[in-house]
């Protein structure tokens, strides 16, 4: 399994570690991955996703999971993160259309 988040992508990332005599060995930074179960209320569906805790407080800012894959721009998306935003994103037009006729 690898260590990248369901949603954003979000990897591991490299670098140095420096010590106080200015010595450089290389070092990873691994994201912070939680398994977590994320509800779509658009959907009305549960998904579970293994995703960075920096992505899940961005979710919980905007607001839900439907309005952060709304919000956010395709391109900064898995595949698995994009091809839930257009099911999102189809069922959420359909419910507009309904409400306006």
């Amino acid at each position: 399994m690898s260590r990248v988040c369901d949603l954003a992508g979000v990897g591991v990332l490299s670098g140095n570690k420096v010590s106080h005599s200015n010595r450089k060995t290389k070092r990873k930074f691994l994201p912070n991955l939680q398994n977590i179960t994320l509800t779509s209320e658009i959907l009305g569906q549960s998904f579970q996703m293994r995703v960075a805790v920096r992505t899940l407080r961005t979710i919980e800012s905007k607001g839900g999971l439907d309005n952060y894959l709304l919000d956010i721009a395709t391109s900064k998306l898995t595949e698995k993160g994009q091809s839930l935003k257009s099911k999102v994103k189809k069922v959420a037009v359909q419910q507009e259309e309904n409400r306006v006729s």
